[in-house]
Parts: C-alpha cells; sequence; structure tokens
C-alpha cells in the first residue's frame, strides 16, 4: 500500500475509532448522580419545537421542526420583567436532547447548581438526532447546516419567545462528546453569537492516527449500505458502522449519490483520498489556526476530560495550541471515565463557569 493510503486509511480509522470509543464507554458506563441539594427550588421545564430554517431541504428528510427542552429558573415566573443569560447545551452522538437530559440529570443538577449559588440563567437543550444519530453539528446538504440551525435558528427562537439578555455576553454553549466537537466547532466559528465556551470530552478532534492499513476484517461499507431494505434494519447497524455513516453524510456529502446522498472513504475495496481529505478538513486541531481570533474574543475558555477518557489527550492538544497563542483557557483532567462524570460536572463545575463569566445584566458587562 501506499504512503498516500496509508496516510488515508490513518484518517478514516482515526474519525471512527474516536465514535467507537464513545460507544464502548456509553454503553459499559452509568452517570454518577450527584446528591439533591437540600432546598433547591424548582425550575420551569418547556418541551418546545424549534423550526429549523437551515435545515430545510436536507436530503436525508430529517425533520425540520426539531424537539428542545428549555428549563426556566425559579424566579422566571415570579420576576416578570426580569432578563436572563442562556446556555445552550448539545448532545452526543447516537441521543438526543430527551437522552442527553437524563445523562446530565437536569432539571436536578440546575436546580441544585442554582442552591449551591450559581446565578440564575435559561438553559436549553437543541436536538440534532438524525437518520444515522447524529448530525456532528455540521453543515451538509445532506443532513441540513446544523451548525447554523444551533447558532442561529435556536438561538433567534429562544430570544423571541423567552426574556433573554439577547446578546453575545449573556450566550454560553457547552457539549459534551460530539457535543464537545460542536461547541468547539460552532464556538469557533460563531464567536458573534456566544461569548463564553465549555467544551467536555470532545470527539473527533483529530484526524490523526497512528497505524498501518485499514484492517483485512474491516467492515465492507458498500455491501452493508446494498444490503438495507428498510428503516429497521438500519437501526440494527452496528454502533460504529451508523458512526461512520453519520459522519459521512456530515462531511462527505453527495446530493448525486441517492439513496444516502454521501461518499464513503472507501470505495471497491480503496480509500478514497478526495474524501478523507473532506473529513481531515472538519477536525478542529486542523482548522483551529484560522479561528484564533475568533477565539480571542470570549471572555472565558473551559475544557475538561476524563482521566480515563481516550479523548483527553486530543482535548490536551487543542488546550495547548490556545495556550500557544496567548488564549485563557482552563483545562482540567478529572477522574473518570467518558459519561461516568457527567452530572456532577454540569452542576458543579459547568454552571458556576457559566454564572462567573455571563453577563447578567442588561447594561455592558466588563
Amino acid at each position: 500500500m501506499s504512503h498516500r493510503h496509508s496516510f488515508s486509511s490513518r484518517i478514516l480509522l482515526t474519525a471512527l475509532g474516536a465514535l467507537l470509543t464513545l460507544g464502548v464507554s456509553h454503553a459499559q458506563v452509568q452517570t454518577i448522580v450527584p446528591p439533591v441539594v437540600a432546598g433547591a427550588k424548582p425550575v420551569r421545564v418547556d418541551r418546545i419545537k424549534i423550526h429549523g430554517a437551515s435545515l430545510e431541504g436536507n436530503l436525508e428528510g430529517d425533520a425540520v421542526d426539531r424537539d428542545a427542552l428549555v428549563f426556566l429558573p425559579p424566579s422566571y415566573d415570579k420576576a416578570k420583567s426580569k432578563r436572563y443569560p442562556v446556555v445552550y447545551a448539545l448532545h452526543g452522538y447516537s441521543i438526543g436532547a430527551d437522552q442527553w437530559s437524563k445523562e446530565i440529570h437536569v432539571p436536578q443538577t440546575i436546580e441544585g447548581a442554582f442552591a449551591q449559588g450559581a446565578k440564575e440563567v435559561i438553559v436549553v437543550l437543541p436536538d440534532s438526532k438524525t437518520l444515522h444519530n447524529g448530525s456532528m453539528y455540521s453543515s451538509s446538504v445532506t443532513t441540513g447546516d446544523f451548525e447554523n440551525y444551533v447558532a442561529r435558528d435556536v438561538v433567534a427562537y429562544v430570544d423571541s419567545h423567552y426574556r433573554t439578555l439577547a446578546k453575545r455576553e449573556s450566550r454560553g454553549l457547552v457539549g459534551h462528546s460530539m457535543g464537545g466537537y460542536g461547541a468547539s466547532r460552532i464556538g469557533m466559528k460563531h464567536s458573534d453569537v456566544f461569548g463564553s465556551l465549555y467544551i467536555m470530552s470532545p470527539c473527533c478532534m483529530s484526524p490523526r492516527m497512528a497505524g498501518g492499513p485499514t484492517p483485512a476484517n474491516a467492515p465492507d461499507m458498500e455491501k452493508i449500505l446494498a444490503d438495507i431494505k428498510t428503516p429497521e434494519d438500519m437501526a440494527k447497524l452496528p454502533f460504529g458502522v451508523r458512526a461512520q455513516l453519520a459522519t459521512a453524510a456530515a462531511w462527505s456529502p453527495d446530493p448525486k449519490n441517492p439513496p444516502y446522498y454521501f461518499d464513503l472513504p472507501m470505495k471497491d475495496g480503496k480509500p478514497q483520498p478526495d474524501v478523507l481529505a473532506k473529513w481531515a478538513a472538519n477536525a478542529p486541531l486542523a482548522f483551529v489556526d484560522q479561528y484564533i481570533w475568533a477565539l480571542k474574543r470570549y471572555k472565558a475558555i473551559s475544557m475538561d476530560v476524563g482521566d480515563q477518557d481516550g479523548l483527553r489527550v486530543d482535548a490536551k492538544k487543542f488546550h495547548e495550541i490556545m495556550e500557544a497563542n496567548g488564549i485563557p483557557n482552563a483545562f482540567e483532567v478529572y477522574s473518570g471515565t467518558h459519561t461516568s462524570a457527567v452530572a456532577d460536572r454540569f452542576q458543579n463545575h459547568v454552571m458556576p463557569f457559566f454564572s462567573t463569566n455571563l453577563c447578567f445584566t442588561v447594561t455592558p458587562c466588563k
């Protein structure tokens, strides 16, 4: 195999391997639930639909009216003239907003954070689950433009339907796993929308991986797709296979290749350099240098990852790039796996972080 094909194979294995890691962790580990905080006041939960103009016409046929959960602080219904900052929290691959809410144990952890002194904010969980279980928060004619759905459509809806402080300094963005990838991607590309950024265990940051060619026992994706006849067949596919399909739909869309409208990184058993180049171009560690000035706009950036999480290596690289470019940021490797501590982190780290760094006044903040 040529050096070029070997490199292409390493890109494929890296992108797929990152998502496979998430699947193993997600299946094997339970999230630790922080204890209920005494005296915590209840928040109001709104289950709504948000129309995605950015998703209209997507070739996959994914819904353009998306589920979302909105958590309104205890004082919201009493303090009728008060306006609030908003935290947008992005879920990971293979789950939607509802399951994400269970993994981070909201509203309990939101209520607990407020009871422990965090300032009141509105928390929004948008949904981006697609035909293949994840949008990668990317812009694709196949899945729709989920990047702008989050940064534009969701934000505009929330600002027009709730009493928000509608300015970037009062908006926070956080995500875990695929959502952490989304937070880094959207955070870099839309620093005009958000003012503080928290990245939790981000996946898919790097196209690089040591190793040789694609293993002989790697799944034949072309044959797998040809054998799919019904939605039930699709639902039965292994996690890693669906993850690769989701990645292809997000990063190598092809409107001339029905019925799935994407190109795979392997064809007839051979790596496809053009497709793999598109995948590599979507790795934040590959494009971060183009967005250094955007990252410098943030008041605060924080990132965390478990010490037993294979994604900690690339998370540290992202932190080191920001450090080298003089971008203030906090980075913590805590005791835990990919999913074990997300509820605790959300209550005791994410919410206090935004309490400290978002603007809570109508007048400008320093």
